[in-house]
């Protein structure tokens, strides 16, 4: 407990400001969906522009965002933006009130762009506040709370989606806006010295390719950036697929939906959990092969076999539970590299590649649902595929895998 309350800030800052970002994009989709819509927008296509509006700005913005970690307090970035939020969320608001879908969606891409800033900022702040031996842990409980705002976001979405009030969805997001302002002014932390330079690359191609070759010096950071942006374009495919597959084969209402969902996430917030606790003060990168096996399991078993719903939901949480394991040790290892002042320029890089990623998923999901006429099964099954290639690169770019693995299991 004692380790947990120097980090409760920034874990109850990203826990607030996850929960906004999915509680505005479920309640689109859930909502939105009895609204007076365009022709052309049905329900998969909804789920995919929402879903590409809160990843398409790290694409062009990330840049920008490691430029600002390096040069500013990370702190003073993180509260500024956190700040910008506000009036953003009250043109949602009014965008749910008249029923604008487009407004109600460049309100998600604005929210998008707002992250994509200062997001190398706040990843920066976790070696900051824990030093180099408590970055496993302080991986872990970030991304714990990260999944527990996508976990309660979703629920508290899909319950009002129910019983829709525009003043109660309105208080919710106003009131978690201006409460992430303020727990963010409280974070405490220690931060390095700020790097003058007017060394910015706005090229978001030119900026990859520069710092893919500056992570390149530092063993396994580029295979841990790909690992970790895997991760996310594995999970941003399951949540969409679970709201197809839950409505489609077990005739579940937005509630049952939302809890599914948010039964995803908690896999997720556990598996983050145990594997920053696992790891202790050390990176166990032999946790990434079992991860990676479990979740492909577990998606081979929802693609071929039709369970009943309780079994369902076991063989959801299990397979984000693998996703847990999987994802830390990837993000540890880029936050022990000793990166200096570059960390925001190679977080942002991880930002982009991540974003890639996810549209990349978003692609073959509409693809896929397009081609199969929404056959979740068949969205399953190209999910598992990712996994078992992710698998294969992890396996032949390095030996050194396969012994942390075997490393492991032994002890």
């Amino acid at each position: 407990m004692a380790q947990f309350r120097k980090w409760t800030h920034l874990f109850l800052s990203n826990y607030l400001g996850v929960f906004n970002d999915n509680f505005l994009k479920n309640s689109i989709i859930f909502v939105a969906l009895g609204w007076q819509l365009p022709g052309w927008l049905n329900e998969s296509q909804l789920i995919s522009i929402v879903s590409s509006c809160l990843v398409l700005p790290y694409l062009i913005f990330s840049p920008y965002g490691g430029r600002l970690a390096a040069i500013h307090k990370k702190k003073k970035v993180f509260v500024i933006f956190k700040l910008f939020e506000i009036p953003v969320l009250i043109l949602a608001a009014i965008a749910f009130y008249f029923q604008w879908i487009y407004i109600a969606i460049l309100s998600v891409l604005i929210m998008g762009i707002l992250s994509s800033m200062y997001s190398p900022s706040k990843y920066g702040l976790i070696r900051d506040i824990g030093g180099k031996e408590g970055v496993s842990y302080g991986s872990g409980g970030f991304e714990m709370m990260a999944f527990l705002g996508i976990l309660t976001g979703t629920i508290v979405a899909s319950v009002i989606s129910d019983t829709y009030s525009d003043q109660l969805f309105s208080s919710i997001l106003m009131l978690v806006a201006v409460l992430g302002y303020f727990v963010t002014k409280k974070i405490r932390v220690a931060e390095q010295p700020v790097e003058l330079t007017d060394d910015l690359k706005t090229d978001p191609f030119r900026f990859v390719v520069a710092t893919f070759r500056f992570a390149r010096q530092s063993r396994f950071v580029n295979s841990s950036v790909l690992g970790a942006a895997s991760f996310w374009l594995i999970g941003s495919m399951v949540q969409m697929n679970l709201i197809i597959h839950s409505a489609r084969v077990y005739h579940a209402s937005n509630t049952q939906t939302g809890l599914i969902m948010g039964c995803a996430a908690l896999g997720i917030a556990a598996g983050t959990y145990v594997a920053g606790v696992i790891s202790g003060k050390q990176v166990k990168k032999g946790l990434i092969i079992p991860g990676l096996l479990g979740m492909t399991l577990m998606l081979a078993l929802l693609a071929f076999v039709h369970l009943n719903w309780y079994l369902y939901i076991v063989a959801v949480f299990v397979t984000t539970f693998s996703g847990g394991l999987f994802q830390i040790p990837n993000l540890s290892v880029i936050q022990q590299t000793d990166l200096g002042r570059k960390a925001g320029d190679v977080f942002a890089y991880l930002n982009i590649i991540t974003f890639v990623l996810i549209l990349l998923g978003a692609v073959l999901f509409s693809l896929t649902t397009k081609y199969t006429n929404q056959n979740s099964y068949a969205v399953f099954g190209v999910i598992m595929l990712v996994c078992v290639a992710v698998g294969a690169y992890f396996l032949l770019v390095s030996p050194d895998y396969r012994k942390e693995t075997t490393k492991l299991l032994n002890s």
